[in-house]
Formats: structure tokens, C-alpha cells, sequence
């Protein structure tokens, strides 16, 4: 979303609590110019004497073979040593790409390689993996003419002034479902923060770290947070995507939004949950509405 509006021409502040979707935004939303290279790529996958062979230890035998954690720790190490903050991000958003690429579903909730249907991106190494997505991501860099920023944080806490729109996307809240999207990314989102605060529980098997505390892991923490949300953004036009499947339900939501807004709307969207294209996975519990919340 936060891209899409850059492409429009608006000027953009993505606010993400996750150091990986930050990353992401600070190499194509906040970026304007700054592009990686051939060259410089492929320097960072030369061996480096700072390797310090974190994911080789901690995380051996559990998600990728030996040598390709090797290659995950060489990167690592030689991304540190990047100057400019955006050929940084670029370089750590490919090497975020190139693991999820590797992985079965993308995701860190299993351990071995369970998924593995032979598909052709599981087949490739992670150095081609992290080529293929420089490339990529360096395409995409484009300047919008606007001065857009990226920030690491809490939206409750965040520093915007008076934006004219507030796009909100929050964990969903459900009875029947976790939200913790630290759980299923937690190797990823430790690459971007390189573990740096985190609490790695090593009583688990996938070697996951604590997740980061939310208001939206309960129903009465979720619809607090938005209230003090709306509240929060009360002169801006606010507009919030949620689900059907979701807590607070929609009257609940069109009642906290109607506190501090003349008008709200709402726009109904069928949508199918589902893992890659697994017929089974599209079952009648996958099946919801997606809704665009748009209050002004």
C-alpha cells in the first residue's frame, strides 16, 4: 500500500512495527535514487573474516542446508559493513526475499522441508536467489518527487502531525486464529534486526524469538487500540482494512469510527485465505470479506 500511494504521487510516512516490513520501505518507499548494483552484489557474497556464523550455530539443521547458512551469515556479515543506509536496506530486503524464497510457504512456523513440492525457486541457491532479487528491487526504485520516510514503530506512538489519510492495517484479532505474524516470519524479521533485542526461546523447536507485545492479541486490547487510533487521527481521513472473520465486528468498528467521524463507510470484499494453490486450502472457513473501513 504504502509503494502504491508513492506511485500516485502522494507523499508517504510507512510506519511498520516489524523491522522487515520497514526494511522493505525504507529501500523502495523512502528511497528515491539510491540503487544496489551488479557489482556491489555480488562483493557481498564473497567470504568475509566478520562472518560470525550465528545462523549456522543457532540455527543448523532447521530451516536450510549447511552451506546455504554459511552464504546467510557470509551476507550478513558483509551487509553490516554497508555505508549508505539505502544500498543497506536494499541488501537486506534481497536477503530477506531470497530466504523466503528458499522456504516452503515462506514461512518459520515447521522445521525441515515438509512443503516441498519442486517448485523451481526452492531449487535455486541463495546467491542466485539474492541476485535475482537485487536486480529486482533496484528496478523498482523510483523518485515520486516527494520527500517519504520509513519508520520502525509504534503507530500509537508515531509523530505525524495532521496527515490527510491514515491508512490502517492491524494484526486481525480472532477467537479462532492467531495474529502473530512474528511467529511465522521470526527468522526473516531476525535478519533485519540482525536479533538485536530479542529473546530467542530456545526451548523451541523452529528457534523462535518472543513475540513483540500488541494491543491486538486480545479483543479488548484490539478495540482499545483503535479507539485511542481514531482518536488519535481524528482530523485525518482514516481509512482501515480488516476481515469479517475479525473482532471487533463490523457494527463494533462502524460504532468506534462514528465517535469521531461524520461519516463512515463501509466496502465489503470477497476474499479466500489460503497457502500457495493447494485446492484444499480453499475450504469455507477460508472464505470472508475483506473490509475497507473509510471514515471522514
Amino acid at each position: 500500500m504504502s509503494y502504491m500511494l508513492k506511485a500516485l504521487g502522494i507523499q508517504v510516512l510507512s510506519n511498520d512495527y516489524m523491522w522487515m516490513s520497514s526494511t522493505f520501505t525504507k529501500a523502495l518507499v523512502e528511497n528515491n535514487d539510491t540503487t544496489l548494483g551488479k557489482e556491489a552484489s555480488l562483493r557481498l557474497l564473497k567470504p568475509s573474516d566478520d562472518n560470525d556464523h550465528f545462523v549456522a550455530t543457532k540455527f543448523k539443521g532447521l530451516y536450510y542446508e549447511d552451506e546455504e547458512n554459511e552464504m546467510i551469515d557470509t551476507l550478513r556479515a558483509n551487509i553490516k559493513k554497508i555505508e549508505n543506509e539505502y544500498e543497506r536496506a536494499i541488501a537486506m530486503m534481497a536477503l530477506i526475499r531470497a530466504c523466503t524464497k528458499k522456504r516452503p510457504r515462506g514461512i518459520f512456523t515447521y522445521t525441515g522441508h515438509r512443503y516441498d513440492d519442486g517448485r523451481k525457486d526452492l531449487r535455486k541457491s541463495v546467491e542466485e536467489q539474492f541476485m535475482e532479487a537485487v536486480e529486482l528491487i533496484d528496478r523498482a526504485v523510483f523518485d515520486n518527487g516527494r520527500q517519504n520516510a520509513s519508520v520502525n514503530g509504534d503507530a500509537l506512538e508515531l509523530d505525524a502531525q495532521t496527515p490527510d489519510l491514515v491508512y490502517i492495517d492491524p494484526p486481525y484479532y480472532s477467537k479462532n486464529s492467531d495474529n502473530e505474524y512474528v511467529r511465522r516470519y521470526h527468522f526473516v524479521e531476525g535478519l533485519a534486526r540482525d536479533w538485536d533485542g530479542v529473546e530467542i526461546q530456545e526451548h523451541t523447536k523452529t528457534k523462535k524469538f518472543k513475540s513483540y507485545p500488541t494491543p491486538f492479541s486480545t479483543e479488548l486490547g484490539a478495540e482499545g487500540a483503535f479507539e485511542a487510533m481514531f482518536d488519535k487521527y481524528s482530523d485525518s481521513i482514516i481509512v482501515v482494512s480488516y476481515s469479517s472473520n475479525c473482532l471487533p465486528d463490523r457494527e463494533r468498528m462502524i460504532e468506534l469510527l462514528a465517535r469521531h467521524k461524520k461519516h463512515v463507510e463501509v466496502i465489503p470484499i470477497d476474499y479466500t485465505y489460503g497457502f500457495g494453490n493447494q485446492a484444499s486450502a480453499k475450504t469455507h472457513r477460508n472464505r470472508v470479506k475483506e473490509y475497507l473501513f473509510i471514515g471522514y
